[in-house]
This record gives structure tokens, sequence and C-alpha cells, in this order.
């Protein structure tokens, strides 16, 4: 698939999240941050328009993803980073710090999408303020 050209399941999924209440992004098959949508950015501390699709590495050293606790999380311990980079939903606890410099502590469930059983689309992640429940 040429590169700018962004996956059917991924443009459904955006449909989606944009009709959506819930905090919600995606990631393509590549890592990519490539959407979230507007019930998100009050998390997120920035509208997505502000931000726009940035690489993995570049979304976790804005967002800073910790444990409750304040240790460092790697992308591999992050369900997001789970659901790309194992493939499987994970769901975890972990705090951020929102692009208007806002600590916030969130819980996060991620999974991976898929055009077919054997073609990786990327990942999903639901997420929401810890104290909202």
């Amino acid at each position: 698939m040429d590169p700018g050209q962004k996956s059917v399941v991924l443009i459904l999924a955006r449909e989606l999240a944009t009709n959506l209440a819930t905090p919600m992004f995606l990631i393509d098959a590549d890592g990519r941050l490539v959407f979230y949508n507007e019930a998100a950015e009050p998390i997120v501390g920035k509208p997505f328009s502000e931000v726009g699709e940035m690489d993995a590495g570049e979304w976790a050293a804005l967002l800073q993803p910790t444990t409750p606790e304040g240790e460092t999380l790697s992308r591999t311990q992050i369900p997001p980073g789970v659901a790309l980079l194992e493939r499987r939903p994970a769901h975890g606890s972990i705090a951020i710090t929102g692009l208007d410099g806002v600590p916030r502590r969130l819980e996060i469930t991620a999974y991976p999408l898929y055009r077919r059983a054997d073609e990786f689309a990327g990942a999903v992640g639901i997420f929401w303020l810890e104290n909202e429940g």
C-alpha cells in the first residue's frame, strides 16, 4: 500500500471515532498516530487539527507516559504499544502530561485492527480519565 494511502479499516474506524463521545485514537500499522477524536482533545490537551499525524516516538515524548506512581513507561509497556507490537488487546492505567501541561491519570483499552485475518491495519485505543470510570 502507498505510504500516503490509508487502509479502508482506518478510514472506517476514523468515521466511527468522529461520531463517538468516547475519547478514541487510531494508530496505523507502522505505529503512526493518524487520528484522535474531538472527545479526546480535552485529555490530550490540544485539538488533533493542531497536532496532526506523528510517529509513535514523537507522540510518546510529548505525552510522557508513566505508571500512576510516576515510573516512565516504554512503548512496549502501554496498552497501545501492546496492541500494535504484540497485536493483541490490552488494558491498563497510565499517567500522561497533556499537551497543555496538565498531568492526567487514564484508563486505556487498546486492540489491534485487521482488514483480514492476516492483514494488520493498525490499532485503536479508547481511553478515559481514571476518575470518570
